[in-house]
């Protein structure tokens, strides 16, 4: 009976242990999703086929306690948005694929600037409310 406790006690400290790590992103709060907006609307010229996309974006976070932040840091947000579109080709964008692949990069660029100036990534998503490439 004394090693089953001891394998138990073992066993109860490692889940413990391993239990009270978090992700990178992730914080006791309550959740209360919030989105905020990157006004105004990017526009920038293309390469390629078509010459300019026009797009709004909005960001997702988890925390509503983490807006101001995001507010607060929208000008080098969207300057990191801006240099991904600096000579982005007009035919890629142009596609599902494409756009998608904007949206993840762009995600990835906004979340990576959050983390250098806040130490936390803050946005969990990104959606185009409008996209036009023409």
């Amino acid at each position: 009976m004394g090693i089953t406790l001891k394998i138990l006690s073992i066993f109860l400290i490692s889940m413990f242990l391993v239990g009270s790590g978090h992700a990178e992103d992730e914080d006791d709060r309550p959740v209360e999703i919030s989105y905020v907006k990157m006004n105004p609307s990017f526009v920038s010229n293309l390469t390629g086929g078509p010459e300019y996309i026009r797009c709004d974006i909005q960001l997702m976070t988890k925390y509503a306690g983490d807006v101001p932040e995001i507010q607060l840091h929208m000008p080098a947000l969207r300057h990191s948005v801006l240099m991904l579109l600096a000579g982005a080709d007009g035919n890629e964008l142009g596609t599902p694929e494409g756009k998608e692949t904007f949206r993840l990069d762009a995600l990835e660029a906004v979340r990576k600037k959050m983390k250098e100036l806040t130490e936390k990534p803050r946005v969990k998503d990104l959606y185009f409310t409008a996209y036009y490439v023409k």
